[in-house]
């Protein structure tokens, strides 16, 4: 018997590739292309340097009050971590501790897969149909949890309102967490369920519609009774999750709406016009309604032209996986950026 046999083997999730290139457009991490708003630029410039040295507030109470505010919810119904990564890792944990398996489908954010191998969570997963949509049906199986993206990624469709309910209404026994990362771009959220479902947990992130990735900004609304097993997980794990800095830049990120909106707006506009010029080039895709497209061509293989753009100096996902493999997904870059994205498009299929 060795120490290695003891340690613990799990296959990682790969994240984006992040290029170090001087001069490059990036849009395979879905980044927002626009910076965050000047009032966060205002409050890190002027930090309190002597907070520093002091540990951050473990019920990041300025943050989660801001929150609550924006969407009109209770405080207590507000969990804040470390980007959504990190709420819905605390969520697993907290949530998913049945013999029966949780449920999710499977083509979606690839990291559930990999937080249930970790956490040694039974999971099964199922198919998407021919248009990447998902059954409804799916979900009404037995099982010890459902996670449900919307709008899922990679493929970029929003469920309806309606579709989540059904989801709840029939598994009134186990948590369900919708995953809204990219709800800010189109749809309506599941926090207006709330009231109605009290095993319901909605997580959203900064990292997209309000361009702080960079800063590490997630959070869940969901019951109080929900909220605080959550916390209780927390403070059992790692109490002082989220540093000073981050919950000022936060604070200052959701007070501003009216620059969120423009840049929200913004995004929404280029992708619309994005799709178009797609279409034109004899791209196929679902209706996205986040800050991304996932494409796939008619003729030209998408590993080719993922290969070719690379050489442009122009970064967009390949996933080289089964029934995915010959679509790329386009992050919304700045209009400028689709322009020179859309000329090496012509030159790559000429």
């Amino acid at each position: 018997m060795s120490f290695r046999d003891n340690i613990r083997k799990v296959v990682p999730y790969t994240p984006g590739e992040q290029p170090k290139l001087s001069k490059m457009i990036k849009l395979n991490t879905n980044e927002n292309p626009y910076p965050p708003s000047k009032e966060v630029e205002k409050v890190l410039q002027g930090l309190d340097m002597d907070r520093f040295k002091l540990y951050p507030d473990p019920k990041i109470e300025k943050l989660v009050t801001a929150i609550a505010d924006n969407l009109g919810v209770a405080s207590d119904k507000v969990f804040v971590g470390v980007g959504s990564d990190d709420v819905l890792a605390m969520a697993f944990m907290t949530f998913f501790n049945s013999d029966k398996p949780i449920i999710f489908p499977e083509v979606t954010y690839s990291f559930y897969d990999v937080w249930a191998d970790l956490f040694k969570i039974p999971y099964k997963t199922f198919a998407l149909k021919d248009d990447f949509s998902i059954d409804v049906k799916d979900f009404c199986v037995d099982n010890g949890g459902v996670v449900l993206a919307n709008p899922n990624a990679p493929t970029g469709i929003y469920e309806s309102l309606e579709f989540v309910e059904e989801v709840l209404k029939n598994n009134k026994d186990s948590v369900v967490i919708v995953d809204e990362a990219y709800i800010d771009f189109g749809g309506n959220s599941a926090i207006s369920l709330l009231d109605r479902y009290e095993n319901l947990v909605v997580v959203q992130t900064f990292s997209k519609s309000r361009s702080m990735a960079g800063m590490r900004i997630g959070f869940a609304v969901a019951s109080p009774e929900l909220i605080k097993a959550m916390n209780d997980v927390k403070y059992s794990y790692n109490s002082y999750t989220m540093s000073y800095a981050s919950i000022e830049a936060g604070t200052a990120a959701v007070n501003d709406k009216e620059y969120f909106e423009q840049t929200r707006n913004k995004v929404i506009l280029t992708r619309e016009e994005a799709k178009k010029e797609l279409t034109k080039r004899g791209f196929t895709f679902p209706d996205s309604m986040t800050n991304f497209i996932f494409a796939t061509h008619k003729e030209k293989a998408a590993a080719d032209i993922f290969e070719e753009l690379k050489k442009r100096g122009i970064f967009v996902r390949y996933f080289n996986k089964p029934g995915i493999d010959n679509y790329l997904r386009i992050t919304i870059g700045t209009d400028e950026q689709m322009k020179e994205f859309f000329d090496a498009l012509d030159e790559i299929l000429a």
